[in-house]
Order: C-alpha cells, then structure tokens, then sequence
C-alpha cells in the first residue's frame, strides 16, 4: 500500500456477552486488543501485561455490573483506563511519600503520617474542590459510582438516565477530573499533606 492509497476502516465485530460463560469467552476474545490499548498507554510490555491482567480479573470479579446484551468491549476498556488511573495516582502519591521520607528522617516514627493508597476516607480539600467545580452531571455520577459504590444500574436508576448514559458520563467525568488534578500545583497537596 502506497502513501496515496486511503486506507479502509473496517469495523471490528461487536463482542457482546449474555451471561457469565460468554462473558468470560468474550473477556478471553478481546486480550489482544486490551493488550494493544494497555501498551499504548503504558509504552511498557511488562507493565501492560499486568494492567491487562489486572483488568481481566477486575472484570471477572464485577461481572455482575455488566448488563447483558451491551458492547462487552467498551466495559472491559473502561475498566482498563480506570485500572490505568489508579495506578498512576497510587505511584504518584508512593513517589511523594519517598520524597517527604527522604527529606524528613523523623517521618518513619511519626503514626498514621500517610493513609493506605486505597484507604476510604474524605477527599482533600483540593480534591474536593475540583470535583465541585466539574459540570453536575458528570460530577452526580462521579459521587454515586465511585465515591457511594453503586453499580451502573442503581446510579441510572437514581439518576433516570439509560445505563450507556452513566458509563460515558463516568468515563468523562473520570478524564476531566483527572486532568484538573494534574493541573493543581504540587506545592497545595504536598501543604494539605502535612497539615492532615
């Protein structure tokens, strides 16, 4: 194929799951495209392999959540960006605390100075803020998913919204704050850090 031949889009075969069984054959079907997404997103074999991994148990483990008859293809890539996503806060929020016990030699001794990278509690305030300041409709579905733990279903039941509706408006309100956390100047959470 030359530079003047345009290419042809030839869609890929929707993989749609009816219950646990095909769920699984369709989870088992789509690894190599997750692994091409995973390696364009980490631009490392090994760690591609484990957000692969990691993504595939997840799915496995939250199967439930998946609604029957939807693009299975789409769920698992949303759990695979949200994996994604947390592992780099978690390595985000492991380098700053290296970097203050470096700085500090008395941190070791100091009790409950960094919480568990998983632990539930109260947002930062600046976190808090920033989820304040993101448009209601991604910000409602941002609280009922991931800080109240309801399933796609009961969040589009309280909400009066399809279920496709809550899982884009999560995937995008999950980007937007993200990228307005990255935004935040390293200087207020390390400040907030040390103030809690």
């Amino acid at each position: 194929m030359n530079a003047t031949t345009p290419r042809t889009y030839t869609p890929r075969p929707a993989i749609v799951a009816h219950d646990l069984r095909t769920l699984r054959l369709g989870l088992t079907e789509l690894m190599p495209d997750l692994r091409g997404r995973a390696m364009r997103l980490c631009s490392d074999r090994a760690l591609a392999d484990d957000l692969v991994q990691d993504t595939i148990e997840r799915a496995l483990r939250f199967a439930a959540q998946y609604e029957n008859g939807t693009n299975l293809r789409a769920w698992a890539y949303q759990i695979l960006f949200s994996v994604f996503v947390t592992r780099y806060r978690r390595q985000r929020r492991e380098r700053k605390a290296l970097r203050t016990l470096a700085s500090d030699p008395c941190a070791w001794t100091q009790p409950n100075r960094f919480a568990a990278p998983d632990a539930t509690g109260p947002l930062t305030p600046s976190t808090d803020l920033v989820m304040k300041s993101l448009p209601a409709g991604f910000r409602s579905v941002l609280e009922l998913v991931d800080l109240g733990h309801h399933s796609y279903r009961e969040a589009a039941a309280e909400l009066g919204l399809p279920v496709g509706t809550v899982m884009s408006r999560l995937h995008r309100g999950r980007k937007l704050l993200a990228s307005r956390l990255q935004e935040l100047p390293e200087t207020s959470a390390t400040s907030q850090s040390r103030a809690a």
